[in-house]
């Protein structure tokens, strides 16, 4: 991984999460059903990662030495899917089938789309397929790392905090969780439905090494991803604080959003704020 990035490389970065913004919301407005705000949250995370970090071939998504992502909150797939799309892994235009009936593209991801390694949207179970993958490169002798991303709210969940602790029982240093952060869940407040602060002491008291960023500053989420990179013998997560609905300005912090698509007339106004 490259360790410093120019100015340049650092807007086109921003542009391109712009992009993935835009298909987002154009692809929910077309199913007339899905999850805009927390894919929203993710875009600058999963977009740094996709085309900068990520170790992967679009053009063979079963390579054997590629690194490994797990979106565990999988109602966020319109993220995943529009970033697989513009990395080439399938034609752009096969966004617009999202949520149709023998789609590809379901509603939440499946082994059907190419770049997709599991199937998720159970929440809570993300951190332990992340735990067998990393497990399965040691075994294989193999250098691939793994990364998962978790939504806030499902780290409420008991099974997260099984697997984190034999993740770090197991020393999965080439282990790279990411919690996308925006403070809301599909019944509210995540401080209201079930508080989950101190989040970086419960992950360091359960032997993980903790990064927190702001999770739509280009530049922290590459340096994040660079620390986590040298790490030994302890899992790193990067909590990321952001904005549900970040970047469409009638969504963000609006947990209606959480599963609601734009109608036509607010897609026109979503446009306007992503051009």
């Amino acid at each position: 991984m490259k360790m410093s990035y120019s100015e340049n490389e650092i807007r086109e970065l921003e542009a391109k999460a712009k992009v993935i913004r835009r298909l987002i919301v154009e692809m929910l407005t077309k199913a007339g059903s899905g999850h805009p705000g927390g894919s929203l949250s993710a875009t600058d995370m999963v977009t740094a990662l996709f085309f900068k970090v990520l170790r992967h071939d679009p053009k063979n998504p079963a390579w054997s030495e590629r690194d490994r992502f797990h979106m565990s909150k999988g109602h966020c797939c319109p993220l995943w899917y529009a970033v697989l799309a513009e990395c080439g892994y399938f034609p752009k235009e096969k966004l617009m089938s999202l949520r149709q009936m023998g789609s590809m593209l379901q509603g939440h991801p499946d082994r059907r789309t190419p770049g997709v390694e599991v199937a998720s949207g159970s929440l809570g179970q993300g951190l332990s397929v992340g735990l067998g993958m990393s497990l399965a490169a040691g075994m294989d002798k193999k250098d691939y790392r793994v990364y998962i991303l978790m939504g806030d709210g499902e780290t409420q969940e008991g099974n997260i905090w099984e697997a984190a602790m034999a993740c770090a029982h197991f020393k999965r240093d080439n282990i790279c969780a990411m919690l996308d952060y925006n403070g809301f869940q599909i019944d509210g407040k995540t401080c209201d439905v079930m508080g989950l602060e101190p989040v970086a002491a419960k992950w360091q008291a359960f032997g993980w090494h903790t990064i927190e960023i702001n999770g739509h500053d280009m530049r922290e989420i590459l340096s994040a991803f660079e620390q986590a990179l040298t790490i030994k013998g302890k899992p790193s997560i990067i909590i990321a604080r952001t904005v549900k609905g970040k970047g469409v300005t009638f969504m963000e912090n609006v947990c209606d959003f959480h599963g609601r698509a734009p109608t036509a007339e607010e897609l026109k106004i979503a446009l306007k704020d992503l051009e």
